[in-house]
């Protein structure tokens, strides 16, 4: 949901500022880009990070903190919310393969049939990113800007990730 709406975010933004819609929609292209590519910086360094750190504790962290900078790209309506917004794409960059690799954390023979609902898992992608377009489209939401309110799914998401993050360290601190 972050990376698709950081175009339509983008727009908000730099069209209020007064630029042309095609200016616009190239300037935001390239936030994405950046969002990209700091989220394959984060990859490794989150890896090298999980050297020292449990799993689950590094997995609390980046929701935790992609949490606080979601709040930025809700409350913000100007360039820093875009800068939250390209920020927490550094903050996903792990959490898939560590949710992945915690929940079959000695599942040992069932690992497989485990995995297999796992990749199902990742339907909750067709459902949350079209009701997340669905409340941009309302333009505004007493008055103010839909895009920015629309981040409410993924800050939805992030708690319920830094919960199973505190659950799954605690689990395997014992």
């Amino acid at each position: 949901m972050c990376w698709t709406f950081i175009i339509q975010y983008g727009t908000r933004v730099f069209m209020e500022q007064g630029m042309g819609e095609k200016a616009v929609e190239v300037l935001s292209q390239k936030y994405n880009i950046i969002a990209m590519i700091g989220f394959c910086t984060s990859r490794f360094i989150c890896t090298f990070i999980l050297r020292y750190l449990n799993a689950g504790k590094l997995l609390m962290f980046l929701a935790i903190a992609g949490g606080i900078l979601i709040a930025g790209v809700i409350g913000f309506q100007d360039i820093k919310g875009l800068y939250c917004l390209i920020g927490v794409s550094a903050c996903m960059s792990l959490m898939f393969p560590t949710i992945y690799g915690i929940a079959l954390e000695g599942m040992g023979d069932d690992a497989k049939f485990g995995a297999a609902g796992l990749i199902m898992a990742i339907l909750g992608s067709s459902i949350l990113p079209p009701l997340q377009a669905r409340i941009i489209d309302a333009g505004s939401i007493g008055g103010f800007p839909a895009v920015n309110l629309s981040f409410v799914l993924p800050l939805i998401c992030f708690v319920v990730i830094a919960f199973y993050g505190r659950r799954s360290y605690k689990i395997f601190a014992n």
